[in-house]
């Protein structure tokens, strides 16, 4: 297989920072590397994986531009990275090392395994040659692929010659090149030693870092908001980025929200937090879900069970709360995640806290994949004509009466959790104009709730994704189709796509130019026919208190 490789300009015969030839052992074993930023307090890496994760190491497919005949350097001709796969498999045997090249770049077999991986070593050679993409922006590109697994970019040269790295790499190793004893000892940091120091017992640090139960204690809001919004931002990728404002916003709601932090003893810093609400489920204000929104924990202190003390005492604050019938992962509204994000280590962390995060039934709260969608209005098709019986406009006041009967009704049949109230919230005002109905005749088979950012809806203040993807973005949710009308029930399809046809016809004449939808069950093949992307995945799930 004839691959494109990068040239060697990595090798340390040709690096103006590395030192001369070794001519012994003392002096091989001598190379050292050097950590020129860990920010994110990742190193070494040992302390973040478990037995069985997997350390991914993405290496350059490198071409030398000479290979000297010794045992030292006879192995460039194949992979001149391999002594630093097997140098960190002595400290972590699941390791898995996947090249890339200049040619091809990132690919798709890239991606899965990165997301099969706990951690991430990406690393660089050289800096960049004529007419090769730079190795940089291809760690640049598995930087956003990584969302919250440790990325650590390890520099076989010199990291100015490679520009501003700070900015973009919060962990930083670099060595002078990539002959083996500069690879073994670019293990080191990045994984720890593998001698263990003898000590009369253990450190003080230890003691303090790593008991079995934390103390937990409700949040703040005069302390504690700018230090839960920089874990916030330290721990979710960037498209669940929120303003500072927007995030205090979400979290400081009287009456049904109670938020939990955990914090490091002695200097008080905010190790964890864990936002809770209490909703109503439907229109019986007596029956109340628990939502366990969002749960967090600072990179560098996380499997010290922090985690699963915030856990643990927040969900016994729930079973506590009167009217509590039901506990959900991810929250209702104000909507923080709709429910577990997929494809990452949480998954498997509530999974083992018996949570159903692993679809065993198609029942709603099960594991179900339940997504967010956003359209561009330019990939959207031209509907043809379909159901011309049916209607779609503005529901009118004195509408709204025989809206809420059909939202109570198909949200309470369909396990839709908080509808009722986001339909309720309109009440009186002049946003009622905001639900889009669908009418066979008279009958009103179809309603939708739509909303847009800096029009005074108050969907708003509890659905914030849609407003931060950016401000040409118009939000549909709680879309009830109702299954009591025969016609209607054998043409859903239909009447959902002449709905949607509806809303973005309603948005483009408003100077919108994208739709969002959230929460939203099945339908993948409809939805990406039509032009949707998938915008975040999640596991719906929930269990009786």
């Amino acid at each position: 297989m004839n691959l494109q490789r990068f040239p060697g300009q990595g090798l340390a015969s040709h690096n103006p920072l590395a030192p001369p030839e070794p001519s012994s052992e003392i002096e091989v074993s001598s190379q050292t590397a050097t950590v020129i930023q860990d920010t994110a307090a990742l190193l070494p890496l040992s302390r973040l994986l478990d037995d069985g994760d997997i350390l991914l190491l993405l290496t350059p497919a490198v071409a030398p531009s000479h290979a000297p005949s010794n045992s030292q350097t006879d192995h460039l001709s194949s992979d001149p990275f391999e002594p630093l796969g097997k140098a960190l498999a002595k400290k972590h045997p699941w390791i898995r090392q996947v090249p890339y090249t200049p040619k091809n770049g990132i690919t798709g077999t890239h991606v899965v395994h990165i997301k099969l991986a706990k951690s991430v070593v990406f690393v660089i050679s050289g800096p960049p040659c004529f007419g090769q993409p730079p190795q940089v922006s291809l760690a640049e590109t598995v930087r956003s692929l990584c969302e919250s697994r440790p990325l650590i970019l390890l520099t076989c040269c010199n990291v100015r010659w490679l520009g501003l790295l700070e900015g973009s790499f919060p962990t930083v190793v670099q060595t002078s090149g990539f002959t083996p004893s500069e690879l073994e000892a670019a293990a080191d940091p990045m994984l720890g030693s593998i001698k263990q120091p003898h000590t009369p017992g253990p450190t003080v640090q230890n003691l303090i870092l790593a008991p079995k139960s934390w103390q937990v204690e409700a949040w703040s809001e005069h302390r504690d908001v700018s230090p839960a919004y920089e874990l916030w931002c330290q721990c979710f990728p960037d498209n669940f980025r929120l303003t500072r404002f927007l995030f205090q916003s979400l979290l400081c709601r009287d009456g049904y929200a109670m938020h939990y932090v955990v914090r490091e003893p002695g200097t008080a810093q905010l190790l964890g937090f864990c936002a809770t609400y209490t909703t109503y489920i439907g229109s019986d204000s007596e029956r109340l879900v628990g939502s366990l929104a969002a749960l967090f924990v600072r990179p560098s202190y996380r499997q010290r069970g922090i985690g699963l003390s915030l856990h643990d005492h927040a969900l016994r604050q729930l079973r506590k709360t009167r009217g509590v019938s039901r506990l959900q992962l991810g929250s209702t509204f104000p909507r923080l995640f709709y429910g577990v994000p997929m494809e990452n280590p949480w998954e498997d962390w509530f999974g083992r806290r018996n949570w159903p995060v692993r679809p065993q039934s198609t029942l709603p709260g099960a594991g179900q994949e339940t997504c967010d969608w956003l359209l561009v209005f330019d990939d959207w098709p031209t509907t043809a004509t379909m159901h011309s019986e049916l209607a779609f406009r503005s529901c009118e006041f004195s509408e709204y009466h025989k809206v809420m009967e059909i939202v109570e009704r198909e949200s309470g049949e369909n396990d839709n959790m908080g509808w009722y109230d986001q339909y309720a919230k309109l009440e009186g005002t002049m946003n009622i104009e905001d639900i889009v109905l669908g009418l066979e005749g008279q009958t009103i088979v179809a309603v939708a709730l739509t909303y847009v950012k800096n029009t005074g809806s108050p969907l708003v203040e509890d659905l914030p994704w849609a407003g931060m993807v950016s401000d040409d973005v118009g939000g549909v949710t709680c879309i009830c189709i109702s299954d009591h009308n025969r016609s209607v029930a054998k043409g859903r399809d239909a009447i959902m796509l002449r709905l949607l046809d509806s809303c973005v016809d309603r948005f483009a004449k408003q100077g919108l130019k994208k739709m969002f939808i959230d929460a939203m069950r099945g339908g993948d093949e409809g939805f990406q026919s039509m032009g949707f992307q998938k915008w975040a995945r999640y596991r719906e799930v929930w269990r009786d208190a």
